[in-house]
Formats: structure tokens, sequence, C-alpha cells
């Protein structure tokens, strides 16, 4: 029995994170997901106004999703987004719409500049979201972050343990990009008794790869990786090795993954999941 494997299945799970268009149309997006319709993909995760910028309702994609793929989709519910009142009626309506998932998260913070016209909610902290999401009937999921390498595992395993005390059913890592950085994790959550689903988000340039790892909170990007993207005659290419890499030892030790390309380039997902 592998590591952190569902105590129901032995089935590996793969996940592709969505985030919705800036407007209404859904068309483009249907379109640029074509390329995935025969590949080994069991579902959409639906980000909820990533990095605190506005895109269409997470909800709606989500009906959308499963209405023209016929693949179930995981609606992400922020604590950031919605008082008491708005995640109850998000939550029942979700339901309704027959979303059986939830991606629990605080979401990203409203940057400096949007702060004059744009605030955090906070009505409920991401434990009471989680018990709201379960009493609702929702299969319900977290997000562990790890922090900055130099802060170890120690603490985010602990805001685990407490999410899971709440009645977080499963977890999805944010992207790991060696296998130092999957064994700390395996080590770090040998305890822990729910699903992990590990974060692969492809690499495309060196100037991404630092981007990653000195301005998006919680991602490490590891000075041998950064500098094999320098090096490489393709940094995409180079990109696209790593995140196969990563996809086995997540088949290794895990109970799936969630990949999570750059730009909209859902293209690249064949390079990957052809492995």
């Amino acid at each position: 029995m592998k590591a952190n494997r569902p105590g129901d299945t032995d089935r590996f799970l793969i996940t592709v994170e969505i985030v919705p268009p800036a407007g209404a149309d859904i068309q483009p997006l249907l379109s640029a997901l074509k390329p995935l319709k025969g590949l080994p993909v069991d579902g959409y995760s639906v980000a909820a106004n990533p990095v605190a910028k506005p895109r269409m309702s997470a909800m709606a994609l989500c009906a959308r999703l499963q209405q023209e793929t016929g693949r179930p989709a995981i609606l992400h519910c922020t604590t950031r987004d919605h008082n008491r009142l708005s995640l109850q009626s998000l939550l029942w309506g979700a339901r309704a719409l027959g979303i059986e998932t939830v991606l629990v998260t605080t979401g990203d913070f409203v940057a400096l500049g949007d702060r004059a016209t744009v605030t955090d909610v906070a009505d409920a902290d991401v434990f009471g979201l989680i018990d709201m999401a379960r009493s609702t009937g929702l299969r319900t999921g977290v997000v562990l972050d790890p922090g900055p390498a130099s802060g170890g595992l120690e603490g985010p395993v602990r805001r685990l343990k407490r999410k899971i005390a709440a009645g977080a059913q499963f977890v999805v890592t944010q992207p790991f990009y060696d296998r130092a950085g999957t064994d700390a994790l395996v080590a770090a959550t040998r305890h822990i008794d729910i699903p992990i689903i590990l974060g692969i988000l492809p690499l495309r340039t060196p100037r991404h790869a630092q981007f990653l790892n000195d301005k998006v909170a919680g991602i490490n990007v590891p000075v041998k990786v950064r500098e094999r993207m320098r090096r490489a005659a393709d940094p995409a290419a180079e990109g696209l090795a790593n995140s196969r890499a990563m996809l086995a030892l997540a088949r290794e030790h895990f109970a799936g993954a969630c990949l999570m390309p750059p730009f909209d380039r859902y293209d690249m997902l064949a390079s990957i999941l052809a492995a």
C-alpha cells in the first residue's frame, strides 16, 4: 500500500486546475480544454478569483464544465470573498447544481494597491468553513501550504491537523519540484490519514521559475531546478520533463496529482500525461 492513499481505493486520481475567464464568455476556455478529452483526467478543480482579481463565478463555471464535459468539478470556496450568509448560500447552491466537492481555502491576499476598493470579508475562518461544507453534505478538501522553504513543514502540518479535526477529507498541496521536497513531505505526513494530492505546476521559462519562487506564497522552486531551467537549451521542454518526474513521484507516494497549467496552456498536459 502506497503512502497517503485513500482508504477505499488504490486508484490514482488526476485533476486539472482551471482559472475561470475574466468575463462572461466560456467558449474560448471550452475550446482550450478540448485537448484533454482523451486524456486520463478525472475532473477539474476550479479556482475562485485567484490572486484576488475578479473572474467568472467559480460555481457557475463548475456547473457548465460538468454539463459540457461530463467530468466532475471541484469548487474552490474562499473565506475572503463571502460572509456567513453568502457562504451558506454558495454551499447550498453548489449542491443544487450537482457539485459534490469543494476545496476550502482562505484565498489570496488582496494587493495593497486594490485595498482602497476591495476588502477581505473573513466572516468565517477556514475551520468554520470546513464545518459548514461538511454539514451541507459536500466532500471537503483543504490546501497544504508549506510556506518558505526555511520554515519547514512542521507548522503547516500542524495546521493541517486542525483542518482534519474540523472535518477535512482530502488535501491538495502547493506545487513541488524535486524528490527532496516530496521526500520531506512524505516524512512529515506519514501520520496523516486522509488522501494527499500533489500539486504540479509546469515551469515555462527561467523567469517564470524565479517569479514563482520569489513572489508566490507557498511555492519553493529549488535552486538546482532554477539552474537547470537557466542552462536548458529549451526551458519549456525542461519544465515539462520536471513535471513528468513529479507526476511519477506522485504516483509513487500520493493519492493523486493536481496539474496546474500556467497561462491557460492546457495543451501541454498531453506531454505530461503521456508518460
